[in-house]
């Protein structure tokens, strides 16, 4: 018997992230895609890869960041959801995003996209959005296929031997580009 998810239906509350922030952030992104707590939802990369996703000092660097933003979700008080954005020139970056396992799938992710994108095209005037997902990812490439995220082909080498991101579990990991234009009439 499958058991439907949850439904998120509580109202949402964005806001930049603040050195308070900093624990609490580090905990959601590590439990969204590493150990044990990240096999509760999909976006676990406890198949492909060990250790820490993210640390104080790098979470800390983002909301420092001129120029970028670490974009908070919150729900009922709680920070349940959050994504990196990042001025590049036309286009805008977005990075370490993370559902907390308990509300995935319930259409919290799309939502916090969707307010990354609206933060980027409207507040930065960026044109395009601009992602990297690791290539073996299928069914998260997927997912961001299903929201307008185009493969690009261009890839960039996974940082074999740098533990900051990780400690590999294969040895064909890869960083694909994926974009999306962002128009003035999408909404």
């Amino acid at each position: 018997m499958e058991i439907a998810p949850p439904r998120v239906t509580h109202r949402l509350t964005f806001r930049d992230a603040a050195e308070d922030d900093v624990p609490a952030l580090v905990e959601l992104v590590e439990s969204a895609y590493r150990g044990e707590s990240s096999r509760t939802g999909w976006t676990t990369e406890s198949h492909i890869l060990e250790g820490r996703r993210t640390n104080d000092d790098e979470v800390r660097g983002i909301i420092a960041t001129p120029g970028g933003r670490l974009l908070v979700a919150e729900a009922d008080g709680a920070i349940v959801a959050c994504c990196q954005l990042e001025r590049r020139g036309d286009a805008a970056y977005f990075g370490m995003f993370s559902v907390r396992p308990g509300h995935q799938g319930a259409g919290l992710g799309k939502t916090v996209i969707a307010e990354a994108e609206r933060v980027a095209r409207e507040e930065w005037g960026a044109g395009e959005m601009q992602m990297t997902v690791i290539s073996v990812r299928a069914e998260l490439i997927a997912f961001y296929e299903r929201r307008g995220y185009a493969r690009t082909g261009r890839m960039s080498p996974f940082p074999y031997g740098d533990e900051r991101f990780g400690v590999p579990l294969r040895d064909d990991l890869e960083f694909e580009l994926l974009v999306k234009t962002l128009r003035s009439d999408e909404g």
